[in-house]
C-alpha cells in the first residue's frame, strides 16, 4: 500500500493538502491518508467495475425472478456503501503495519535470488492460501451461532447483482478479506503484484455474482463461478469456495450448479414465462439450459 501512498503524497497530499509541518513519515497523517485512500479505492473499485459489470455482463432477465427484490439494486449498493467504511477502519490498520514494514512486500524483483519464477509462484499461492482460508472462515460464518449476527444480512440477496458482492455485515466483510491481508506479512510478495491481485480479488469477487453461468467445460470441475456461487446464495450449505472447488470437495460441500443442469434461476424464469406467470422480456435469456428449477429453496 505504501506505492499508492507514496504516489498520493508527491502528487496531491504533500503540495495540496497537508501542511508543511506534517512529515510525509508521521504516523498520524499516514493513519489518516490510508483511511482516506482505502475507502475511495474501495468505492471507486465496487461502483466502478460493479457498474461494468452490470451493464455488460449481468443479465437483467434475473431480475423477474421471484426472488429478485424489490429495489435490490439500490438496497445492495446502500448496504454496501454503509458497511465499506467500517471495513476499512481495522482494514487500514494492516496497511499501516505494511506502510511502516512489518509485512515481507518487496519492492524489486531481484530481492530474492529466484526472480521472476518467485513472482509466478508467489502468485500461485496467494490464490490458493486465500481460497482455502476464505472457505474455512466462510464455513465458520455459516455455524448457527454466528450467521444471523453477521452474515445472514449477504444471504438476503438469493439472486444476486453484481452490487451483492461487496453488500456484507462489517465483519463478515473484513473477515472474509482477512486472508488477503494476512498473506503479505506471511510470504513474500511484490507490492506491483500484490496491488494487482487485489484488483484482480475485487473482479472476481463481483463476477461470481453476476449471474453470468458460463464457465469453459473442462474448467466446471475446478473453477468456483458465478454458477457455483449462485447454488451457495441459493441452497445455503454449498460451494463455499473462492475461486476453486478444491475446498469444497475435501469438505463435503460441492454442488454442482443446478444452472449448469437445467435448474438454475434463468430456467424457472423461462417456465413462469412459458406458464403465463411472468411478462416475457425482450432481453435474451443467457447461460440457461433447457429444463426445470426447483421450486423452493433451503430456508435459512
Amino acid at each position: 500500500m505504501d506505492l499508492v501512498l507514496n504516489v498520493a503524497d508527491y502528487h496531491l497530499l504533500t503540495p495540496y493538502v497537508y501542511p508543511a509541518s506534517w512529515a510525509e513519515e508521521g504516523a498520524l497523517r499516514q493513519i489518516l491518508s490510508l483511511l482516506v485512500l482505502t475507502n475511495l479505492g474501495a468505492m471507486v473499485l465496487y461502483l466502478g467495475l460493479g457498474a461494468i459489470n452490470y451493464y455488460f455482463v449481468f443479465d437483467h432477465m434475473l431480475m423477474k425472478h421471484p426472488h429478485f427484490l424489490e429495489n435490490q439494486v439500490r438496497r445492495e449498493i446502500k448496504y454496501a456503501l454503509t458497511s465499506l467504511p467500517w471495513i476499512s477502519i481495522p482494514t487500514v490498520a494492516l496497511f499501516f503495519a505494511e506502510v511502516r514494514g512489518y509485512s515481507k512486500l518487496y519492492d524489486n524483483v531481484s530481492d530474492y535470488s529466484m526472480g521472476w519464477p518467485m513472482v509466478f509462484l508467489s502468485m500461485v499461492s496467494f490464490l490458493l492460501f486465500t481460497d482455502g482460508s476464505i472457505y474455512w472462515i466462510h464455513r465458520f460464518l455459516h455455524h448457527k451461532l454466528i450467521y444471523k449476527l453477521f452474515h445472514k444480512p449477504h444471504h438476503v440477496w438469493k439472486v444476486a447483482s453484481p452490487f451483492a458482492s461487496h453488500a456484507f455485515h462489517p465483519v463478515d466483510g473484513f473477515l472474509q478479506g482477512l486472508p488477503y491481508h494476512i498473506y503479505p506479512f506471511l510470504f513474500p510478495l511484490h507490492k506491483v503484484l500484490y496491488l494487482a491481485l487485489y484488483v484482480f480479488v475485487n473482479i472476481w469477487t463481483i463476477s461470481i455474482h453476476d449471474g453470468d453461468y458460463r464457465v469453459p467445460g473442462p474448467l466446471v470441475e475446478v473453477i468456483n463461478g458465478a454458477a457455483h456461487h449462485t447454488d451457495h446464495h441459493l441452497f445455503f450449505d454449498y460451494n463455499y469456495g473462492q475461486y476453486f472447488t478444491l475446498w469444497d470437495r475435501l469438505g463435503g460441500s460441492y454442488r454442482h450448479p443446478s444452472a449448469l443442469t437445467g435448474n438454475g434461476p434463468l430456467d424457472l424464469i423461462k417456465r413462469l414465462i412459458a406458464e403465463g406467470k411472468l411478462r416475457p422480456d425482450k432481453a435474451a435469456v443467457r447461460g440457461s439450459s433447457n429444463g426445470h428449477t426447483v421450486a423452493a429453496c433451503k430456508e435459512e
